[in-house]
């Protein structure tokens, strides 16, 4: 047993007795409110960049592209699941989950800070903020939630309502993030919506530097780590660091030559192969048993079903957006509601659908019926289809030469919302169950590579989108919904084998019910 082991166990029993949020740990407000920040810094800038990257110079934007700008989105946003990985593996191996955060949310910062400088640096002080965001990001997010996890002992029944008040704070921060830095930014100047998501994360890591000697313990104190292991991390940091910054100066200075387009259909090719040859590996040479060699054949299935899946709902910050803004009358009693204000839809459906659907399985599991898994995946994926039908429709209503009525989206995004909630905490759930034994962490990062996957997807199709086409929205949007239905009808096609699969493990068969989890996207 290690001591770092053992005072983690030893202050997650102290905390036991804690109570003083909401009955739960006083540490659980200081992850609360730090993540809050973050999510409203994140989801708050997320939407801001492609409007911001398409508008005219004279407009104080970059004039770049639709499909330039959504692919840098999807680069950005998928950075930011890959990166969680390695992070992960810092904040257990090295940093410690504490002080990862803190780590995280400078470099968060940071970032911020060049996005707000470009209105003086321009691009490099911009792309230069879009690289250390993932990176903090990557590193904070792990750690806040294996933090989490360690203010409770096992047995405590506090546990899921903690996780469940901490996957709140996803959802508070990234409503009132985009309706800030919507208005801020698309009606005063891109910089202050920019400046207001750098002041939120600056609020975060104050709140977490005050807070957390005070509340947290030892919990996410350092790891035992030799100094020879130390020294090899720092001299692969220092690598990764001097190859980032090398490429950063080569495009900066015009030496190197980056077509973001290129870079994300790449990135993602590479992620695939890399996953799937994980995976292949594993079930080939790794030395499982049958029953653990079903079980990664099964997890291979629904990460190519999960891909697929976000590639569609994380088109929200891309052809959404631009949806929103070249064709919806946005005009609600005389003033016209900023494009973003729409991005704010997702969470509050979260919040209130969460408890909806948690009761709508509780009552089915009741009547002794039992939604396998792969079923709530083709639920999940034939409400996103729908979702898309709709704007599809919308977008063809977009072609008399007239703006529509937001309700195509505000029905698009309930739709879609609906789908996220029976995908997204069930998939969570199953990757860790069906993981053999030993391995769940591993599993939990091939889902992770799923939403990644996902975010560079939707920046390539989000792309298609030229200024003022609604036809090219229409097409994208049947696309959209097509893919989803084939991969519904798929999953539908390969039930009896997955089903085969899963009677050998009988605790990964039944659903739970919807977790609000599920906003952590």
């Amino acid at each position: 047993m290690t001591s770092q082991g053992a005072d983690t166990r030893a202050a997650a029993q102290a905390s036991a007795a804690d109570t003083a949020f909401f009955g739960h740990p006083a540490g659980l407000s200081t992850l609360f409110f730090t993540d809050m920040w973050e999510r409203f810094s994140y989801y708050g800038i997320r939407p801001l960049l492609l409007l911001f990257m398409t508008a005219a110079v004279g407009r104080g934007g970059f004039g770049f592209s639709n499909a330039e700008s959504a692919a840098i989105v999807g680069i950005y946003a998928g950075a930011v699941y890959l990166l969680a990985l390695p992070g992960g593996w810092l904040a257990d191996n090295w940093l410690g989950a504490r002080r990862a955060v803190l780590a995280g949310s400078v470099l968060i910062a940071l970032g911020h800070l060049a996005i707000g400088l470009s209105a003086v640096l321009a691009k490099p002080a911009f792309f230069a903020g879009l690289m250390l965001i993932p990176l903090g990001t990557g590193l904070m997010k792990p750690a806040i939630s294996s933090m989490v996890g360690a203010l409770y002992a096992h047995d405590d029944v506090r546990r899921d309502s903690g996780f469940s008040i901490f996957y709140m704070s996803v959802n508070i921060g990234g409503f009132f993030g985009a309706l800030t830095t919507g208005f801020l930014g698309e009606r005063i100047g891109w910089h202050w919506g920019f400046a207001a998501a750098g002041a939120a994360m600056l609020i975060g890591l104050a709140v977490y530097a005050a807070r957390a000697p005070k509340t947290l313990m030892e919990i996410g104190g350092k790891p035992p780590v030799t100094r020879a292991m130390a020294r090899r991390i720092r001299l692969g940091l220092l690598a990764f660091v001097t190859l980032l910054v090398a490429l950063y100066v080569g495009a900066v200075t015009g030496l190197v030559v980056l077509r973001p387009e290129d870079i994300a259909t790449r990135m993602g090719e590479a992620l695939g192969l890399i996953t799937v040859g994980y995976l292949g590996y594993l079930f080939f040479f790794a030395g499982f048993g049958s029953a653990d060699r079903r079980r990664v054949l099964m997890i291979v299935v629904l990460f190519v079903v999960a891909s697929v899946f976000w590639a569609a709902l994380e088109q929200s910050p891309t052809s959404m957006n631009l949806f929103a803004r070249d064709f919806t009358d946005r005009n609600i009693g005389g003033m016209e509601v900023p494009a973003t204000w729409l991005q704010s839809l997702n969470p509050v459906y979260i919040i209130l659908l969460t408890p909806v659907l948690g009761y709508i399985w509780t009552s089915v599991r009741r009547r002794g019926i039992e939604l396998e898994k792969p079923v709530q995946f083709m639920l999940g994926l034939g409400f996103a289809c729908a979702g898309f039908v709709v704007l599809a429709l919308g977008a063809r209503a977009a072609q008399s030469g007239h703006l529509v009525s937001p309700f195509w989206l505000l029905g698009s995004v309930f739709l879609q919302v609906i789908g996220e909630l029976c995908l997204s905490p069930v998939g969570l759930n199953a990757f860790t169950q069906l993981a053999p034994e030993g391995w769940s962490n591993r599993m939990l990062g091939v889902w992770f590579m799923a939403s990644s996957i996902g975010n560079l997807l939707a920046g390539l199709a989000g792309g298609h989108i030229a200024a003022g086409d609604a036809r090219g929205a229409e097409v994208l949007f049947q696309f959209s919904a097509g893919v989803l239905l084939a991969a519904a009808v798929a999953l539908a096609l390969l039930i009896r084998p997955l089903r085969r699969m899963l009677q050998s493990s009988p605790d990964v068969a039944a659903a739970g019910p919807a977790s609000a989890a599920s906003g952590e996207r």
